[in-house]
């Protein structure tokens, strides 16, 4: 279920993120560099430890894998979070959770959409990090709280907005099965990783969005191949034919090539 949100993003700039929707896969901590697999960290430590976070987050291969290891980083570094995931804005507005450590974590995110509140909601929507110590006494989410402390016995949250620049990517959620989880000291370290993340992500999806074009513009001109060869036409004239049928049938370029490069010229569609 996707939330479509009412309102903007962060001031000069829209809510809506550049994400498609990706695949939901629960993360387990032990999956992480073993360099970040430890609680808390000392001020000494601190810098050399986000820089190590830095650097495996902008080694992963794309967008999954840098929010899988953004989540397990979470779990594993900061003093009381159980579970954590991850709360995108898609390209439509909505929102979608990915990159769960555990299935409370997915459930506790799903109930926001469901109940249309909570800290995630919040957060993206207001661009600040949203702290909840006790959820048997918070108010501001009744519904939510009260159904994400009796149902999944999560007590404390912390979620902490991702945006770079103007630009709102959506919240790194944190849970706890404890209240107080989350002092003052473990969120300036989840604050200083979401940074981290944030900036990984946005990375991550242009490089994504490049490979994908690179990867459409081969299939496109694999597909003008086999229309010049059996129709006889020019490398112009076998593009605009793509065009039309594109426009005609209502489906992206890429698409009409990707099925001509499949399943060869049908003939029908170009006469």
């Amino acid at each position: 279920m996707a939330l479509l949100l009412r309102g903007g993003g962060r001031p000069g700039g829209p809510l809506t993120a550049i994400y498609p929707r990706l695949p939901i896969r629960t993360i387990r901590v032990a999956q992480m560099p073993a360099t970040c697999q430890n609680r808390g960290m000392s001020n000494d430590a601190s810098g050399d430890k986000f820089s190590d976070i830095a650097r495996a987050l902008s080694n992963e291969p794309g967008v999954t894998a840098t929010l899988e290891n953004a989540t397990a980083t979470a779990v594993a570094i900061i003093d009381g979070c159980d579970y954590a995931g991850i709360s995108l804005v898609t390209k439509r507005g909505g929102i979608q959770t990915v990159a769960p450590t555990h299935d409370i974590a997915a459930r506790a995110d799903q109930l926001q959409q469901e109940a249309g509140e909570g800290p995630d909601l919040q957060s993206i929507s207001e661009q600040e990090t949203i702290y909840a110590e006790d959820l048997l006494s918070e108010d501001r989410w009744p519904q939510w709280a009260k159904r994400a402390a009796d149902e999944l016995g999560v007590r404390s949250v912390l979620a902490l907005q991702l945006f770079v620049g103007s630009q709102s990517l959506g919240s790194l959620n944190l849970y706890s099965r404890a209240p107080g989880a989350f002092p003052v000291d473990q969120r300036a370290t989840a604050m200083a990783l979401s940074a981290h993340v944030a900036v990984a992500v946005a990375a991550s999806t242009q490089q994504d969005d490049l490979e994908s074009a690179l990867l459409s513009r081969t299939v496109i001109g694999q597909a003008e191949g086999m229309l010049m060869q059996l129709l006889g036409i020019t490398g112009d004239q076998a593009f605009a034919a793509l065009v039309r049928v594109s426009q005609t049938r209502n489906i992206k370029l890429h698409l009409i090539a990707a099925e001509i490069v499949e399943h060869g010229v049908r003939p029908d569609l170009f006469a």
